[in-house]
């Protein structure tokens, strides 16, 4: 993991400026500077607008007693595109822009939730949960553990 953060941080600030490099010889410094600053512009209005009904669903889904887990993930790519649209640069803004899609959000949710295996801790109305049928879980009492602080 440490590795594909060091490639990501290396790999997109050369992509970044090949684009600005690229876009700037083609149209001029002052459009290219100006488009960064639109796309802002125009990423902040749809985010605010897609974030403010994704709110209103999570209140639904709350309201009717299920867990809104999708509608708290797609919070989270909105709040990454938020990011991606802020930073300064035509990649970072594709990226960005792609992840305003709500169709895309749901297949990489789909693709998480397929990807990650939630155990819920703790003892239930019927009693504790029993373990998952894999040789990965390890049940451990209160005296078989110990907190390093």
């Amino acid at each position: 993991m440490g590795r594909l953060l060091f490639l990501v941080f290396l790999v997109v600030p050369l992509i970044e400026i090949a684009l600005f490099i690229s876009i700037g010889q083609a149209i001029g410094l002052w459009p290219t500077l100006l488009g960064v600053v639109v796309t802002a512009l125009i990423g902040s209005a749809i985010i605010r607008k897609q974030g403010i009904s994704l709110i209103e669903e999570i209140r639904r889904v709350t309201a009717a007693g299920a867990m809104p887990a999708k509608q708290l993930a797609e919070g989270m790519m909105l709040g990454i595109s938020g990011a991606l649209l802020l930073t300064p640069g035509y990649f970072t803004d594709a990226i960005g822009f792609l992840l305003l899609i709500p169709s895309l959000r749901i297949k990489i949710y789909d693709y998480l939730k397929s990807r990650i295996f939630v155990v819920h801790a703790g003892m239930s109305s019927r009693g504790p949960r029993p373990p998952p049928d894999n040789d990965d879980y390890i049940d451990l009492d209160h005296n078989n553990w110990r907190d390093d602080d």
